[in-house]
Formats: C-alpha cells, structure tokens, sequence
C-alpha cells in the first residue's frame, strides 16, 4: 500500500464518503466497513481480534496485548489501527448520540485470555471510572463507555504514516469532553499540537480544511471561549467561501398584518460541490431535498406566520454593495450541509448579547431559519431544530412549540427509522456540529419543565436519569429538602443502588463479583455526593467537603470550590483563599471560582493575587465587566504600594500600572456601559493620565446615569474645572495657538485632550448634559470662564449672573438663608459678610465683562449690578444694617450711580 492510497483512506474517514476505486486489501476493506457505518463487521474481524487480546490488569490499557505485529512502523498497521479507532468512537456516538443500539456488545469484540466471567456492564464501570478528568466524573449511565476508552488508547500510540491520528485525538477529546460533567482544559502541549497541526488537504480540500476550522471552534466553544470559536467559525466560512449576508427584505410575519415591514433575512449561497452519492453537481439549483430528517413541529398560532412570508424578490441592500443582492428572499438555493454547519456554529452562543462577541438571538433566527428551510442531514437538522427550540424558548408565542419540538427530539432517539436514514449519514457530520449526548438532551428538557414551573416532569427526567444533584435541588423546590438528603444518604450507604436495571441483569447473568463492583462508586462519583450533601447539609458542609476532598485523593475541584465559598460566606477569607487556590489549579477554566478568590485576596490585602486572578476572569469570559473594573482597581492598589515603598524604578511602575487599570477600565465599561461607578473610577485615572477627552466622556457619563436616581446627580466638580483650565490654557486664537507651538510644545488646535481640540467636548458636556440637570455656583462659575476665553460676552454675562443666584448672596436675596441670618450671631455673621464679598465680586465682573459688550449694552450691566447690590440690601438690612460691613454695601452702591 502506497503512501498516496494511505493518505486517500484518511481522507475518506474524515468526510465519511468512500471511494470504490480503492484496492482491496484487509486493512483497506476495515476502513470501507467503518466508512459504511458497519462497526461490529469491522471490529469483529480477524484482524481486530489480533489487536484487542483482552486480559483483565490494573487499567484497562495495560488489559489489552496490542500484538507487536500491529504495532509494527508499516503505513498498513497504523491505517488498521487508525480505521479501528475511528470504529470505536463512532460506535459510542451511535449509542449514545444518534442512535440506534448497536447490533453487537463490547464483549463481541474481546479476545478474552482468560476466563474472567467479566460482563458488559462491569467493562462500562471500569472505562467509566478511566474517563473521570480532572477530578470531574464521567456520566456514569453512558452506554458501551469502553469504546470511547478503547479509542484513546488506541490513538495515544506512535503514528508516523497516517497524519490524520492528531485530528482523531482532536475529536475524541471533543467528544470526552461532553462526557464529563465540566469542561477541564486541556494541557498547553495538546492545544499547541492541535492548533499548529498542518492538514495534507490544506490545499485541495477546501471542505476538510473548513472541517478542521470548525472542529477548532466547537473546542473552544466547549470552554466557554465564545469570541475565539467565533473567529474560527468565519474563518471556515471563509475556507469552504460560504457567502452569507444578514439583511433586510420587505415582508410578513402575522397572519393580520397590512403594511410589508423590513424583515431580517439571512442570503446565503454554498460553493462547495456537493460529493454524496445522489448529487456531484455545485449547488447552485433551487431542486427540494428528499433528505429523511426528524419531525419538524408547526407553530400552529393564531397571529404568527410558521415563517417569514417575504413579499419581495430583492433585499433591500444597496446592489453595489451585496454580491448576493440576485437572491430571491423567498426563494434560495439549498446550502451544502458542512456550510449549513458553519451556519449553525455561529449561533451556538445564545446568552450572547454583545453584537462584538458574535451574534445577539435576534439575529441568530434567520441562520436556523436558513438551514432549515432546505433539510439536508438527520444529524444537521436535529441540531438546527434544537437551536431554533432554545431561541424561541422565552417567547410567549413560541414557547410551546419550543418545549414540544424538545420533546420530540428527544423521543426520537430510541425510535428512529435506520432504513430511511442510515447511520453512516447520521455521523457524517456530527463531529461538525454541537449536538449533545441524549441525556444532555433530556436534561435540557428537564430544565426546560423547571423554567415552565412543571418540576414533578422535572423530577421524573432527573431520577431516571440519575442527575442527583438535580433531583436534590428538585425536592429543594418543592420544600422537601429532607428527601434529597436521605436520597444521598441512602446512595452513599449503599441503601439505595443506581442502576438497578443493570443490577438485576447481573443477577440474572450470575455475574456476583461485578455486582458488587457496580454497588461501589468510583472515587471521583462518590465525592461528587459527598459535595452535593455539603449543599444540603450546612451545619455538617465542612466535615462532607473534606470528606470529598479525601475520598477524591485531593482531585475533586468542586470539593475545594464549595468549601472555600462557604469560608468566604464566613469572612474566613485565609482559608477560603487557599481552598479556592487548589480548586482553580484543577479547574482553570470556573470564572466564578477565580472571581470569589479575587475576592478573598482583595480582602487580605493580597492586591497581586487578587490582580492575577480577576485577570483569569476577564480571560475566561470577556463580557465580566465586574471583574474587569476589580481588575482596574488592584492595579490602582499595587500602583499605591509602589508609591510607598522604596524601591527603585517606582515612576515607571506606577505609570504602567495606571495604564492598564485604564485599558482594564475601558474594556469593563463596554460590557457595563450603564455602571455609573465604573465610568467615575475611569474619570479619575484618565485624568490621571491626561486623557481628557476621555475624562470629559466619563464625567457626562456618570451625570446622565445618576441624574435619574435617587442619591441625586453625582458630579465631580473638581474634574470639571481642570477640563476648563486645560481648555482655557490655550491662546483663544486658533491661528495664535499653532504659531505658538512648536516641535517640543502641544499644538493646541490638534490635541484632543487641551485648548481648542478638547473645546467641543467641554462645550457639549456643558450645553446638552450638565447644565440642564444641574444648578451650581461651582458649575456656572467654570462655564462662565469658558465662554470669557472664547469672548461670548452676552453669554458670559448671564453665566456669572446664575452663579450668582446659586451662591449664598444669591440665596440671601432669595430669601432661603433667611433662617440663618436672622439668628444674628456669630455663624449668621460669617455667613452674611461672605456674602458681602460674593455682592462686591459680580459688580465687579459685570463692570469688566459689560465693558466688552456693543455700546447699545453698555447700559445694562450697570442696571444689572444696581439690582443686584439693592436687592441684597432690602433683603438683609433688618438684620445687618449695624453691622460695620454695611458701609461696603452703601460705598458700592454709590459708585453705581
């Protein structure tokens, strides 16, 4: 076998379609078996036997003799191998993803070498127990788990001929990833290996390259990196040259609607040709799918259409700027179903609400709707029907067809038609596409009755299904926690035994010793129940945590995570921060678990711990805007600590950190544009940093969101009046603040932050925000020297004259310090002779700023300063006029005249 015919096999394996020109050889004729869906012909063949010599040992690897003649460095060895562990992990998917049962059982396959009397269901105990990752557990009712054991152990051997072994490894790990009850990522040498590997078909298959991509970007999905799976799932949008364009069209979407509304529409035109067997032509044509996929239920509403009924044959995008403007709406061709994938990827986020960080759900109906239009895959079209179930389920419209089209996809896994769609078409595309194991499946169906309030329906999925902590939290709703204790009581007793169907095939198999093996939990499923009694216990919650950290052997992360919560609930923050500590070393990936250790570490003063672990959370989930102001606010601590020590190199330091607790700052009030504390703390240090024009949005931010509040109108007057020095520092002259600049001065018309460059911003912050909700002698005193340096004398004039009003001579006039200054002491006097001064000050501003003003206005700052000082006199003459002050009043008058 030639090294051309290896690496076509590969290639057929990848994309599930074979290729009859092959020769036939053993290791060839393995390959097409499993390319055919038919596992139990490939795994049971001769040459299978020879590889899974069964003997039971310590692990389940060192239980299998791989058979040196296999393991031989030969192109043929490494393709049987390869062909068989492809066997193994779609043989679990089968079973336990898209159905039907398998036609054969795990011990079929085993050449035992000894006489054991091992059964099946023990054999599933023991890969389960293997499959525990970081001290998460495996689903402990997945079906034939020993599958999925036997492909990891397969793929872990040397490969030298078939390069395709490191894109396999990529999809079992996909797939044992939603075995475990939590992600655990993966070590940096495995993400590298993955990210880094060059596929053989980069080049001529742009559908295997499209693949890969999207395979990437379901990993990272897994671990809740939205943005980074999002760029991987354009990018293989790009490599297999999907066209896709969210519009608008003219169109309906009731049943009584008159008037033809913008509808939001998803164009999309495939490049791809289309390789399977019924089809080899691009697609291009409108021809109807016949393709076998599971029912789609109606809407069956009164006022909503089943779909958008668009009335147009064109979107309403500008021709010039759509290549796919020639698409009728209403009326598009079918996708290719990898495209349909890529599709469906993109919308995988549905608690996105950020249009930054992919697509909002509004958006994401016209890609399901897109896909589903034009079935095309069983597999494809479960998942698009369940995307299109979870967006429509918080409509009151749609949440009944939601909650049925669930159920239905549910029930259709043990009853489906293999004839009408066979199981080679079902895997196809599955490791392309998000679609969950049937117990997550049933266990969204669960939550989704919990949502609904039907949580006895609830309850029946979760013990079936045997999702203890769910049942707890279930009885927890219906005030009978009492239950749910004695339910995880009894099971870690031994009182009450999971599996009992499996229990009494064992009996009826004879098969006493596996019994008692599936009567014992493994370490990693035991402590899990010792945590969830800790929940419901919590006068007992230390002794049942450490218990699981104990029976765990120090792997259990949720034992050290629930056990450093309930320390920090107790202001026992030293030792929350070192159980918290442990617990993310196992789990990285929990933002919550580092969020509650920046916490503690904030509390102990540890500003480089809590710094380093508030940055673990923006990491792991970028829309934390809490984590990233935290974040702002430890580098402030340590830029602090900097200052009071001695050490050298302290300005750099401080000035660093200053800079990125105003980058942390500025990426926090994205995700928390309305967090009013936020955007003061962000003033602060933009001020700081010079950054004015950025002070000067801050502080219109913090005004706007606290006007509306009851505290009042929060504003910072001290930043106010170094945003009008920095403004009035400059020559007034344009033309004069260029030609006094130079290359070693600011030009002050060109920086946004000074003079003539930060102007706009102050003038609109004064005019559209501050001064119509706020009235302030501080506020009008810095307008009014704002518009002096820009020579708006009228305007001038009447800014000093608010001041005035809002000052205490003003409210002395007024009449509202009469309570005051009627008192006649001491304090009253204090008050009355300031206000002499504030008198003496506007006459005297009135006489410089009404000096500048055209001569027919002469006159009126002088009728203005009478007013003022007379007023002040009628107002306060009961009380004051003996007062040795007085003659400064009288003294003022007359110069008036």
């Amino acid at each position: 076998m030639t090294e051309m015919d290896v690496v076509a096999i590969e290639k057929s394996l990848l994309n599930g379609h074979w290729d009859n020109s092959f020769p036939h050889t053993p290791s060839v004729d393995v390959a097409q078996a499993v390319v055919r869906g038919r596992f139990g012909e490939a795994l049971t063949s001769s040459y299978a036997q020879q590889l899974f010599q069964f003997r039971l040992a310590d692990t389940l690897k060192n239980s299998f003799n791989i058979s040196a003649s296999l393991m031989q460095d030969e192109p043929q060895n490494e393709l049987l191998r390869l062909a068989l562990a492809v066997a193994c992990l779609h043989a679990f998917l089968q079973v336990n993803w898209t159905g039907p049962d398998l036609d054969f059982q795990p011990l079929d396959i085993l050449l035992q070498t000894e006489s054991h009397n091992l059964s099946n269901e023990a054999l599933n105990e023991l890969a389960i127990s293997e499959l525990a990752l970081g001290g998460e557990p495996a689903y402990h009712l997945a079906q034939h788990a020993i599958f999925l054991r036997l492909t990891q152990i397969l793929l872990d051997a040397p490969y030298h001929h078939c390069q395709t072994a490191i894109w396999w490894r990529l999809r079992a790990h996909l797939v044992h990833q939603q075995v475990i009850d939590e992600p655990v990522i993966l070590s940096d040498n495995d993400m590298t290996t993955f990210e880094h590997w060059q596929s053989p078909f980069a080049l001529d298959s742009p559908d295997l390259n499209g693949r890969l991509l999207l395979e990437h970007g379901l990993l990272h999905h897994i671990f809740q990196q939205d943005k980074i799976a999002a760029e991987y799932f354009v990018k293989a949008a790009r490599a297999t040259d999907l066209q896709y364009e969210l519009t608008g069209a003219l169109g309906k979407r009731t049943k009584f609607q008159q008037t033809e509304l913008s509808q939001l529409v998803l164009l999309a035109e495939s490049h791809l040709p289309d390789v399977s067997p019924e089809r080899t032509e691009v697609l291009s044509t409108n021809e109807p799918d016949q393709a076998v996929v599971p029912e789609t239920l109606a809407l069956n509403d009164d006022t909503l259409l089943e779909k958008t009924e668009f009335t147009s044959s064109r979107p309403l995008a500008d021709p010039s700027s759509s290549s796919l403007y020639r698409i009728d709406p209403s009326n598009q061709p079918p996708l290719h179903p990898l495209d349909q994938c890529i599709l469906l990827s993109l919308c995988l986020n549905v608690r996105n609400t950020s249009p930054l960080h992919g697509l909002t759900s509004e958006q994401m109906s016209p890609y399901v709707a897109r896909v589903i239009s034009h079935p095309r895959n069983w597999t494809i079209h479960t998942m698009a029907l369940l995307l299109r179930s979870r967006l429509e389920a918080n409509r009151t419209r749609t949440v009944e067809r939601s909650t049925l089209q669930l159920q239905a996809l549910v029930d259709q896994m043990p009853a489906t038609d293999v004839e009408a769609a066979p199981v080679s078409e079902r895997l196809r595309y599955l490791h392309s596409i998000s679609l969950p194991p049937k117990w997550e499946l049933e266990r969204e169906l669960a939550n989704r009755f919990i949502s609904l309030g039907v949580i006895r329906s609830a309850l029946d999925i979760y013990e079936r299904l045997e999702m203890w902590e769910e049942v707890v939290k279930c009885h927890v709703s219906l005030d009978r926690p009492d239950r749910g204790i004695t339910i995880v009581k009894d099971l870690l007793a031994g009182n009450k035994v999971e599996s009992e169907a499996v229990i009494s095939r064992e009996k009826a198999s004879g098969a006493v010793d596996s019994m008692k093996r599936l009567q014992r939990f493994d370490s990693v499923r035991e402590a899990k129940l010792w945590c969830i009694l800790g929940d419901i216990e919590p006068e007992h919650a230390v002794e049942h945590y450490k218990r699981a950290w104990e029976i765990s052997k120090n792997t259990s992360g949720r034992a050290m995570r629930s056990l450093g919560g309930f320390y920090f609930a107790r202001a026992e923050y030293r030792l929350a921060r070192e159980c918290l500590q442990k617990s993310v070393k196992i789990e990285p990936l929990l933002s919550k678990s580092w969020f509650i250790l920046g916490c503690a570490c904030m509390r102990l003063e540890d500003w480089q711990g809590a710094k380093e672990a508030f940055a673990r959370c923006v990491t792991i989930d970028e829309e934390d805007g809490e984590s990233w102001s935290n974040l702002a606010s430890m580098y402030l601590r340590i830029e602090e600590s900097n200052k009071d020590g001695d050490s050298a190199g302290t300005t750099v330091v401080t000035h660093n950190n200053n800079q990125l607790a105003f980058r942390a700052l500025k990426e926090g009030l994205r995700r928390s544009y309305d967090n009013w504390r936020m955007w003061s703390n962000y003033m602060i240090i933009a001020v700081d940093l010079g950054e004015l024009a950025e002070a000067c949005r801050a502080l219109g931010r913090v005004v706007e969101e606290t006007s509306n509040k009851a505290g009042g109108v929060v504003l910072d007057e001290d930043v106010l009046d170094r945003l009008v020095i920095a403004v009035t520092r400059a020559p007034s002259d344009p033309q004069e603040a260029v030609a006094s600049s130079n290359s070693d001065q600011v030009q002050y018309s060109l920086n946004p932050n000074e003079g003539h460059g930060l102007l706009p911003r102050v003038l609109d912050l004064f005019d559209r925000i501050i001064l119509p909700r706020v009235s302030s002698t501080r506020v009008f005193r810095a307008y009014a020297r704002l518009l002096t340096w820009m020579g708006r004398w009228e305007d001038t004039m009447k800014a000093w004259m608010d001041a005035y009003r809002e000052s205490d001579a003003g409210k002395l006039t007024r009449g509202e310090l009469d309570t005051v200054a009627a008192v006649g002491d001491d304090m009253g006097r204090r008050v009355w002779r300031d206000a002499v001064g504030e008198v003496e000050e506007i006459v005297d501003i009135l006489r410089n700023v009404g000096a500048r003003l055209a001569s027919s206005s002469t006159k009126k700052w002088r009728l203005q300063a009478k007013s003022v000082v007379r007023s002040f006199m009628a107002r306060t003459r009961e009380n004051f006029e003996d007062d040795s002050e007085w003659k400064r009043l009288e003294e003022l008058l007359d110069g008036l005249k």
